[in-house]
C-alpha cells in the first residue's frame, strides 16, 4: 500500500484529503506545515508527497526545495494541493521541483486521477 504524505496547515483540509486518500486504498500520515514534513519525511519513506503552498514556518516551495535537495526524495512524486494558481506560482513550483499542481478546492476523483499517475 503507497504511503502518502500530506502537508497543510488546515486542520479541515487534511481530514478531507485524508478521507478521500485512505478511501482509495492509500496509507497517509499528516504534517501541519513544510517543518513537520522535514521531520516525518526523516523517520519514514514515502511514495508521494501532496502539500499546500500557503503555511507557516515553511511553504510549499520552500519544502518541495529541501525535499528535492536529499536523495530519497529526488524522485519521489510531490504535488501542489493549494489556492495559488498563477502561471507565476506554477512556475516556481516547477523550478522548485513540484511534479504536478492541483488547485483548491479539489475534486476528489481528479486529485485520485493525478496521483494514480504519479505514483510508483
Amino acid at each position: 500500500m503507497p504511503v502518502i504524505l500530506t502537508v497543510d496547515d488546515s486542520p479541515s483540509m487534511r481530514k478531507m484529503v485524508s478521507f478521500t486518500l485512505v478511501g482509495a486504498g492509500y496509507q497517509v500520515v499528516e504534517a501541519i506545515d513544510g517543518i513537520d514534513a522535514i521531520e516525518k519525511a526523516r523517520d519514514q519513506s514515502f511514495d508521494l508527497v501532496l502539500t499546500d503552498q500557503n503555511m507557516p514556518r515553511l511553504d510549499g516551495l520552500g519544502l518541495t526545495r529541501r525535499l528535492r535537495e536529499t536523495p530519497q526524495f529526488k524522485t519521489v512524486p510531490i504535488l501542489m494541493l493549494t489556492t495559488e494558481s498563477s502561471d507565476l506560482m506554477k512556475q516556481a513550483g516547477r523550478a522548485a521541483g513540484a511534479t504536478g499542481w492541483l488547485v483548491k478546492p479539489f475534486d476528489p476523483a481528479r486529485l485520485l486521477e493525478v496521483i494514480k499517475k504519479v505514483i510508483k
